[in-house]
């Protein structure tokens, strides 16, 4: 179940875990964020993006190719492995796939413009893309279409690595309890979304609850699933930080005008530094 590599990041029980926030394309931020990373960074640490790094900014790449830098920049230092830096799946990486899949949406036209409302423009837009352009292949008609979103998985091709990080992305990430067995009890001492979870349901069954399911994430208040800390990067409602009680939001409005957050934590969640750029 949570020992689903494909679906989920085991963080293991590591000394510490650096969790960015939202990013929405605010490479200016991420850099700054990344010299204070980078100068504290220190073996047995992971790194967590929550999702969200791109989104309402066409300065994709140069976004992709600080993140890529970055991550190599760790794993070539002693002790660092590279399953130690994780990527997780975040709303506008969520639509930037259907966007790569559009030919296969039932009402394509209406998925395009919902996506266009939702901040994707700018991410067709730097790989090549025009919203225009997808809504008349759209009218055309799946093969039409097909050929548009060829395209723009040849762009992405192009790009030396951007195609392998949207490959690696995960829906959660945990770390394990002292003393348990995480994959074996369904737990971990703190759990890594990018937007929530739907508290109803178990971890292996909230498919895509964790960039959407937003709206009761600042409420709860009891362990879910075995693990006693929530740490979630975004928040669509634009509540602001929250670290205190069980949920913790990384979300300064970084993208929408404001600040760019994130936290360090111990393996059981609980919150050693808040880092704002």
């Amino acid at each position: 179940m949570t020992g689903d590599s494909e679906k989920f990041a085991r963080l293991g029980r590591p000394r510490r875990v650096w969790a960015i926030g939202a990013v929405h394309g605010a490479v200016d931020r991420l850099v700054a964020l990344h010299d204070h990373v980078l100068a504290h960074f220190a073996p047995g640490d992971r790194l967590v993006y929550l999702g969200n790094l791109i989104g309402h900014s066409d300065r994709v790449h140069a976004l992709v190719d600080e993140v890529l830098s970055v991550r190599r920049s760790l794993i070539a230092r002693p002790g660092v492995l590279a399953e130690d830096v994780v990527f997780l799946r975040g709303a506008q990486e969520e639509m930037w796939q259907k966007m790569l899949q559009l030919q296969f949406a039932p009402n394509p036209q209406d998925v395009l413009r919902w996506m266009l409302a939702q901040g994707v423009e700018p991410t067709l837009r730097a790989y090549g893309g025009r919203a225009e352009e997808g809504l008349a292949a759209a009218r055309e008609g799946a093969i039409r279409l097909t050929r548009w979103t060829n395209a723009l998985r040849e762009s992405i091709r192009s790009a030396p690595g951007h195609n392998a990080l949207y490959a690696a992305l995960r829906r959660a990430a945990f770390t394990e309890r002292a003393g348990t067995d995480a994959a074996a009890e369904g737990g971990g001492g703190a759990l890594f979304v990018s937007a929530g979870i739907d508290p109803s349901r178990p971890l292996a069954a909230q498919g895509d609850a964790f960039w959407w399911s937003s709206g009761s994430f600042a409420a709860i208040t009891a362990p879910f699933d075995g693990f006693h800390r929530l740490v979630r990067g975004h928040d669509p409602a634009g509540g602001g930080l929250q670290l205190e009680g069980m949920a913790v939001t990384l979300d300064s409005g970084c993208g929408r005008g404001g600040r760019l957050a994130a936290g360090l934590f111990e393996p059981d969640g609980s919150l050693i530094e808040i880092v704002e750029v």
